[in-house]
């Protein structure tokens, strides 16, 4: 098993273009008569460090201490960066000021949960080399107490040639891996460094091949391996996950979380923050690019330019141990991640309904009711009784079928959001943590007798019955199967 450890030790240094990204949000309810386009009411405004500014976020959020190293504009969207970047702990910048060139803002307005436009304002001719001289001279002074060197490139004027060919073998004669992410299609400018993290089309753009299997895959990466000359290469395959390509071993695949994708923005950083205090903090580059990808499916579950903690990524790795397989089914949720999940849907304007039960053998009973319940909301939640919770209710006989695999089978459905285990005898506290619009149960539950049906009344929601099909029962399936077999043992598990 994977275990993240505190990563409060681990010392890195991020050098890279820095942004600030600035979201709108609004609302919008007509076209205008001016033009055909929609008109945005604007109801709030968020601003959040971006670029290499959020590969800092993102290490922070992960508790590791991170000093930042890049270029800023004497302009406010610079001020508001700097305060942004204060309210971070264990994050030490240093700001270099060029007043020949702005600093960076990306603006996106979004209404009903989807990005309308992007406005951006910036630069991207090269730094001058006053300015590269500088970067180099604060990033070679620090390397002496660091863990890790990040590279961030998004191709706006930083990361030049010369500092490139200078800071990456000081980092090295040094012992300080390097970690980049790349943007030029141009590898041979990052020769030298640990690791690459290009995505799909960087690698395309890169190689000039096709990429859409394991196989082409690996062509790929040990084309990019000869041309940047580097120890390996962390392609990131979007819903194929991602590939590790080292010299003289075997490609690590590693398959992506099934799991809603809300939004892009930000995902890149986090792998490579992700990678970089892994690395940093002593983990083998195959767990450390397992966790990576781990720490991105969570992060595209979120909104805007989101961070993950270290003990939501140590959620999403302990139920990859516990089902022995690479990446769990993403609907499959813990307490904790099925509310974030909740609060993203709200954002949305989602509604959310709520059944549960134990679903010991699902029939068409169970079926119907789970569909029917999909028909009322946008997204279903299933809270599913646990092992022990099942045993109290049950008897020590039950459940036939462990909790894991009985949450699996129901996250099969395509009428099925989102499934929650839960440890106690009732959903109660489910329902208090996710405040559903929507409660289903089966016509033999009388409303009084319905947990949580206050909480949902008590928020504007609906409590709906479904009129069960008769003689289809969990209990009556595992009874003729006994009566079958002549097990009287079986029968009476049944009925206990």
């Amino acid at each position: 098993m994977i275990r993240p450890k505190d990563f409060s030790f681990v010392r890195t240094i991020c050098v890279g273009d820095l942004m600030l990204d600035r979201f709108i949000y609004g609302a919008v309810t007509r076209i205008s008569p001016e033009s055909p386009v929609p008109v945005i009411a604007i109801e709030r405004t968020e601003s959040v460090p971006g670029g290499a500014a959020n590969v800092t976020r993102n290490i922070a959020a992960m508790n590791g201490e991170c000093s930042l190293i890049g270029v800023i504009g004497n302009d406010k969207v610079g001020s508001d960066l700097i305060g942004s970047l204060s309210e971070f702990d264990h994050v030490h910048f240093v700001p270099i000021n060029d007043d020949a060139r702005p600093t960076i803002e990306k603006t996106r307005y979004v209404a009903q949960g989807q990005q309308l436009l992007r406005a951006d304002h910036e630069s991207v001719h090269s730094v001058s080399k006053s300015a590269e001289d500088r970067i180099y001279a604060c990033a070679v002074e620090m390397l002496q107490s660091r863990d890790v060197l990040v590279i961030s490139d998004y191709a706006k004027g930083v990361v030049t040639d010369g500092l490139l060919r200078r800071l990456i073998p000081a980092a090295r004669l040094s012992g300080v891996p390097v970690i980049i992410d790349p943007k030029s299609s141009d590898l041979t400018r990052y020769a030298g460094a640990t690791v690459l993290t290009p995505n799909i089309n960087e690698a395309r753009a890169a190689t000039g091949m096709m990429i859409t299997n394991d196989a082409e895959a690996e062509a790929a990466g040990l084309k990019m391996l000869a041309m940047a000359q580097c120890d390996a290469i962390l392609l990131t395959r979007s819903e194929q996950g991602m590939s590790l390509f080292r010299r003289d071993q075997a490609p690590l695949h590693i398959s992506a979380s099934a799991r809603e994708v809300f939004d892009v923005s930000g995902a890149g950083d986090t792998v490579v923050a992700t990678l970089a205090i892994a690395l940093g903090g002593g983990m083998t580059m195959d767990d450390a690019a397992r966790m990576a990808n781990a720490a991105a499916g969570l992060v595209v579950g979120k909104r805007g330019t989101a961070t993950v903690s270290i003990s939501e990524v140590q959620e999403e790795l302990n139920r990859l141990a516990e089902q022995h397989l690479q990446i769990p089914s993403g609907k499959v949720r813990t307490l904790r991640s099925a509310r974030v999940q909740r609060e993203d849907w709200a954002a949305r304007g989602l509604t959310v309904g709520f059944t549960n039960g134990c679903f010991d053998i699902l029939h068409l009973g169970h079926v119907k009711l789970l569909e029917f319940a999909r028909s009322q909301c946008d997204r279903l939640v299933v809270g599913l009784n646990s092992d022990a919770s099942v045993k109290r209710l049950k008897g020590s006989a039950r459940p036939l079928n462990m909790e894991m695999d009985r949450a699996q089978i129901l996250a099969a459905l395509a009428f099925v959001d989102q499934v929650l285990i839960f440890e106690e005898d009732t959903p109660l506290e489910a329902i208090k943590a996710l405040q559903p619009d929507l409660l289903i149960k089966g016509a033999d539950y009388k409303l009084e007798d319905i947990v949580g049906a206050d909480i949902v009344h008590a928020r504007g929601g609906r409590v709906v019955t479904f009129d069960l099909l008769p003689d289809r029962s969990t209990s009556r399936t595992i009874v003729q199967a006994a009566l079958r077999n002549g097990d009287a043992g079986l029968t009476g598990a049944a009925i206990s």
